[in-house]
């Protein structure tokens, strides 16, 4: 079959992509060198805004019944427990924390959603010639097929075919310290359902609670002194942080070493070839942000592709991927890299405020409500926008075109965004002006009552909200003949 959208790659990123795209009526091949899904991962967060965007697909609930919910992390410095930092984000979203899920299980449940819209991945299949469009595949018979494809999708990791095929710079640079991940069994005060994150005067361990209570997943520093990276294991791993933890490793179930790259592609897009996840920029993986970043790269691209393949919209839409996604993507590195220098670096100032000022500080300034929440927005995800985009325009109250859709949390106002489309929100009243104009525009005008939550969630009494497909506000406005002019402007139709 020639699909609409060839995507390549079927890690979290490629398999939300065909998600999203076939619930929009999109058709889709999905391809994938690998003759199986991955069973170990570094990735093991969800954040609040990737179960938000995952609602219209059915796929925040499955997550949140099988993860573990974790709202406190607990810091600590050389054996010492300096402190714990509880996530404040209740009235921000209906998802209050990290949730702690492998990638690995994430993937498979991804993929089972995905057949179950009668399209599978297509495994042990390589791309071999990216010609525009058309792509020669290598079969897992090792025979040679031609898809042509109206666009296609690389979401093909850092060696990404396609950025080589559009022959895009990778710049950036690989560290030069080496970190280990290891899924273990494990007893002692830590293994509590909480993040613990300690550090020693030469070592670096967090600790994330897996779904029994004696499973966690470890990400921490290999000794200095360790050579051959592929003769690894876990006694090259410093022993005396974990003894302080008072953690005791029963077993070890897989254990594997990493590197940590920072690296943004020059363009995010080529005609109607494009990037995403960490064919597009790879970082450091503090914070948790790297596999949601995928997920929204993913979600961002797929209502826009599926408007152009559908006739609403035309291709300068998609010229709006790259310039929202790629000013978050630079954002994301540079804020990583700096945090992964104070966490990596052996010199005495990095050591000094890593475990002298972090540890006792942060703890403080989570006392502050103000703090919390703003570190929870940051993390989740939920802070992210496009305010900068030509999809953006207007404000009212505090809320601007590019902002996420608020969340208030006395009305379930995230329910109508399960329709994948284009919906106008008021809080208040809406005047017949505003319901006639949206009856002409056939976009669907959703009203809830007056509340001081909408009040405190930032919205404008009676102002009207125009939603995209993916959640975002793209016009805030208080007159409501802007609508048409703001479809008329950029070409679309809801």
């Amino acid at each position: 079959m020639n699909p609409d959208v060839l995507v390549i790659g079927a890690g979290p990123t490629g398999l939300v992509l065909a998600l999203w795209l076939t619930r929009m009526g999109v058709r889709v091949r999905i391809v994938d060198r690998a003759d199986h899904a991955g069973t170990t991962s570094r990735a093991v967060g969800v954040q609040a805004r990737t179960l938000e965007l995952y609602e219209p697909l059915d796929l925040a609930r499955p997550l949140v019944e099988v993860g573990v919910h974790a709202d406190r992390a607990n810091l600590w410095a050389r054996g010492r427990h300096t402190g714990q930092i509880t996530l404040a984000g209740a009235d921000l979203t209906r998802y209050p924390y990290l949730l702690v899920y492998p990638q690995d299980k994430h993937e498979a449940l991804l993929e089972a959603r995905l057949a179950d819209a009668a399209v599978r991945v297509e495994r042990s299949t390589e791309v071999t010639e990216l010609d525009g469009t058309t792509a020669t595949l290598r079969r897992p018979d090792g025979t040679l097929e031609r898809v042509a494809a109206r666009f296609v999708a690389g979401c093909d990791g850092a060696h990404s075919v396609v950025r080589h095929a559009l022959g895009l710079e990778f710049e950036g640079g690989t560290y030069s310290h080496l970190f280990y991940v290891a899924d273990v069994a494990a007893r002692g005060p830590t293994m509590n359902g909480e993040i613990h994150v300690a550090f020693d005067d030469v070592d670096f361990v967090a600790c994330f609670p897996l779904e029994a209570a004696t499973h966690a997943r470890l990400i921490g520093d290999v000794r200095k002194d360790a050579a051959d990276d592929a003769a690894l294991g876990w006694d090259d791993v410093g022993q005396r942080i974990l003894e302080r933890l008072q953690l005791q490793v029963e077993h070890v179930n897989w254990f594997s070493t990493y590197r940590v790259h920072h690296r943004v592609a020059t363009e995010f897009a080529g005609g109607r070839r494009f990037l995403l996840g960490d064919a597009a920029h790879i970082h450091s993986p503090v914070g948790g942000q790297g596999m949601n970043t995928g997920i929204g790269d993913a979600i961002n691209l797929a209502w826009k592709l599926a408007a152009v393949i559908h006739g609403t919209a035309d291709e300068r839409l998609l010229a709006s991927y790259a310039e929202e996604r790629m000013p978050f993507a630079r954002r994301l590195v540079a804020t990583t890299d700096k945090l992964f220098e104070l966490v990596a670096s052996d010199s005495a100032i990095a050591t000094a405020v890593r475990n002298d000022v972090l540890p006792h500080v942060l703890p403080r300034l989570a006392q502050f409500d103000s703090a919390r929440r703003l570190l929870f927005k940051i993390i989740s995800q939920i802070e992210i926008d496009y305010r900068g985009s030509s999809l953006s325009a207007g404000r009212a109250g505090r809320v601007r075109g590019g902002d996420r859709l608020p969340w208030v949390a006395t009305q379930d106002n995230f329910a109508p965004l399960r329709t994948l489309g284009w919906q106008v929100h008021v809080h208040g009243e809406a005047s017949p002006t505003l319901r006639e104009v949206c009856d002409t525009l056939r976009v669907p005008c959703h009203v809830w009552a007056w509340d001081d939550a909408a009040h405190d969630a930032g919205l404008a009494r009676d102002a009207a909200y125009l939603v995209r497909p993916d959640g975002y506000v793209a016009l805030a406005t208080r007159t409501p003949h802007e609508l048409a002019a703001y479809f008329d402007a950029r070409r679309l139709r809801p």
